[in-house]
């Protein structure tokens, strides 16, 4: 027997370490958890899962307004709004459950608790208990930034909007990233006014300009406002209950009567005694790791959102997996990081995996762009303007396609399966040579001219 209470202690039950914790476990560990609020992490309980739910209800909005045009009468619908917010938080429960449950019945010991690390090899509970290990893994995520300025206890953050009492009528998003888009797109498709103030002077840095130029463009038809080069300098609650949100730079303050605060998120490492043990970390609070996930201590490991190498769910899953085959599966492996998938899950969505077009003209000496500006099918009948568009970046020297970015309905769908194609290089010739599937929006991606 080890002399350790456990041969791994994994501090946060979210996707990465609930993985980690399962598969090490089935190569025999003797496995503990602390998860001080609820298993299942950030994209289960409060992130993309609850998320997409809202999406998806958003998305009504246009189908009843559309019906007509298919021939259906749709009279005296409404929309309420509690009823939604309540299925999704029972689904969340119903997920927090079955993530418990994996942990069970991979006999995973759970404290429903915090825990902090007091030694190389000891972690310390809220109550007190101190309980030891061969190994801890460290997969507590990452957590909203809220500005330091006056008034922002009166804003709310990602975490908060799944609990609103009521839908808003007035909404103003802090920040431009993936998370303000499409929360703004969910409160616009419900009835809501919607502003996107953002600090710089472009929304979804990091994305393919043209991609996210066009989803800007549609947005704005859509109803949203954006107002750009506007930081926050402060935020009033007036006598009325609403909010008065002031910006720097000459911008007017705007009335409403909630204010989300999207402006990124930050590791989840602070509070949890690891300077004190000695554990490395960037300026943003990161916890630097190797390709095996250890940090500079020999026992203490880290995976997913807490590292900031990339903040994405299956990446947390990948790495916690293959910390665990490493660890205790006596199969060292490390995680590529190329080509990974994202979408927004924006009105209308978009999605890319690979080098966007700037990017490729930095890393390579000469590329080919093919494209697609089409309007699907459904919004011809349904008498919208709104358009698709489809972008493929391939290598000149060698025809291989390193980009591919989409926006239009259902993208990140059609996406997901084009991007095993551009993980496994292949080239525009290859995509050609595929036979288009008629009708569909993804043959596009086999007649790119």
């Amino acid at each position: 027997m080890s002399d350790f209470d456990f041969d791994l202690f994994v501090i946060g039950a979210g996707s990465g370490g609930v993985r980690a914790s399962r598969v090490a476990a089935s190569h025999g560990a003797r496995v503990a958890v602390a998860e001080e609020y609820r298993v299942g992490g950030t994209c289960v309980i409060r992130g993309c899962v609850p998320k997409k739910m809202l999406v998806y209800g958003s998305h009504f909005a246009e189908d009843l307004h559309d019906a007509a045009n298919f021939g259906w009468s749709v009279e005296g619908a409404r929309f309420d709004w509690k009823v939604l917010r309540d299925r999704v938080l029972a689904d969340v429960d119903r997920l927090n459950g079955l993530y418990q449950n994996t942990l069970d019945s991979n006999k995973v010991t759970t404290f429903h608790e915090r825990a902090i690390v007091t030694g190389p090899n000891e972690v310390t509970l809220a109550s007190g208990e101190k309980v030891t290990a061969r190994i801890i893994l460290i997969a507590t995520g990452a957590w909203p930034v809220v500005p330091d300025i006056p008034g922002a206890e009166h804003g709310i953050t990602s975490n908060e909007a799944f609990h609103l009492d009521a839908l808003p009528k007035r909404v103003v998003i802090a920040g431009g990233g993936y998370i303000a888009n499409e929360f703004a797109g969910i409160f616009n498709e419900l009835g809501s006014d919607v502003t996107i103030a953002n600090r710089s002077d472009q929304i979804l840095r990091g994305y393919d300009e043209q991609i996210r130029d066009k989803l800007m463009k549609i947005s704005t038809e859509k109803g949203i406002v954006f107002r750009l080069n506007a930081p926050f300098e402060k935020m009033e609650k007036q006598a009325d209950g609403s909010l008065l949100a002031h910006f720097r730079d000459g911008n007017l303050p705007i009335e409403c009567d909630v204010v989300m605060f999207a402006t990124g998120r930050k590791p989840m490492s602070f509070d949890l005694g690891l300077e004190a043990v000695g554990v490395e970390m960037t300026g943003n609070g990161a916890i630097r790791v190797d390709a095996y996930n250890r940090t500079n201590i020999e026992s203490i490991y880290a995976v997913g959102d807490v590292t900031d190498r990339v903040q994405l769910t299956p990446v947390a899953i990948r790495e916690g997996h293959a910390f665990a085959d490493t660890v205790f599966g006596n199969t060292p492996r490390t995680i590529s990081y190329d080509c990974i998938p994202s979408a927004v899950f924006s009105n209308p969505p978009m999605a890319g995996v690979g080098l966007t077009e700037r990017e490729a003209r930095e890393q390579l000496p000469d590329i080919s762009i093919y494209t697609s500006d089409f309007r699907p099918m459904r919004n011809v009948l349904a008498g919208r303007n709104e358009r698709g568009f489809y972008k493929m970046i391939c290598d000149a020297a060698n025809d291989r396609v390193v980009g591919l970015h989409m926006i239009g309905p259902d993208s990140p769908e059609i996406l997901q399966a084009a991007a095993v194609a551009v993980k496994a290089g292949l080239t525009k010739q290859d995509f050609d040579d595929t036979v288009a599937l008629h009708p569909s929006m993804a043959e596009e991606l086999v007649l790119l001219k």
